[in-house]
C-alpha cells in the first residue's frame, strides 16, 4: 500500500512524523474497521528504533488493540481523525521513539497472556 509519510525536524531539532495524505476523512465517525484493516499490513514487520537499536516486532494484536480500545471508542471529531490518520505513520513513529520506559499492564484482560507468581505478573 502506498504511503506518503515524511520525518522532519522541528525548530528544536526533535524529529516528527508528517502524514501527507489524509486517508480517513469521514465527516462524522471514523470507520475503525477500515483502520484495523489498514493496520494489518504492518503485522509481521520488524522495525528498529534509531535511538536504542532495539528491534520491535509488530504482532497480530496491534490492529485490534489500536482501533478497538476503550480509549479509541471514546474519541470523537478531530481527535478520532488524528488517531486514525496517525496509523499511517506507525513504522516511522516507532523508528523515532525516544526515552524508552516500561509500564506493566495490569488490566484483567491481559491476564490470559501472563504468568502470575506471588505478587508479580510476567
Amino acid at each position: 500500500m502506498e504511503r506518503n509519510i515524511s520525518v522532519i525536524k522541528d525548530v528544536n531539532g526533535k524529529q516528527i512524523v508528517i502524514v501527507n495524505d489524509i486517508r480517513f476523512k469521514r465527516k462524522r465517525n471514523i470507520d475503525w474497521d477500515e483502520v484495523e484493516q489498514y493496520l494489518k499490513q504492518y503485522v509481521g514487520e520488524f522495525i528498529e528504533i534509531a535511538e536504542s537499536k532495539e528491534i520491535i516486532y509488530i504482532g497480530s494484536d496491534l490492529p485490534d488493540e489500536y482501533s478497538g480500545s476503550k480509549y479509541t471508542a471514546k474519541l470523537k471529531g478531530a481527535l478520532a481523525k488524528a488517531k486514525a490518520n496517525a496509523s499511517q505513520g506507525i513504522p516511522e513513529i516507532i523508528e523515532i521513539a525516544e526515552n524508552k520506559r516500561f509500564q506493566e499492564n495490569l488490566e484483567r484482560k491481559h491476564s490470559k497472556n501472563s504468568c502470575r507468581v506471588g505478587d508479580k505478573t510476567f
